[in-house]
């Protein structure tokens, strides 16, 4: 179970970080854009790490809003589980 779940968050990581990637060459080549909703998407079911990844090496949607705070709330709701999943686990 843990290996699927790390497996499964590597995964999502890989895939929001190629978004991104994706995107930022469409930007650049002024072709069709990945929706916002999809990349804060695939954030949200567990690809952050390669989302916030993406966002800093790539230079990619660093100053866009709401763009930018949706996805820092994203991380803050997913910190929050964690800890408190954590702190289940542990008591």
């Amino acid at each position: 179970m843990k290996a699927a779940l790390a497996l499964y968050l590597l995964a999502a990581s890989v895939a929001a970080f190629a978004l991104f990637a994706w995107d930022k060459g469409c930007a650049v080549a002024g072709r069709r854009r990945i929706p916002e909703r999809t990349l804060l998407t695939v954030a949200a079911i567990g690809g952050m790490p390669g989302a916030i990844a993406g966002q800093r090496l790539l230079r990619h949607k660093t100053r866009k809003e709401p763009f930018r705070t949706r996805l820092l709330w994203i991380a803050g709701a997913q910190l929050a589980l964690v800890a408190v999943l954590a702190a289940l686990v542990l008591a």
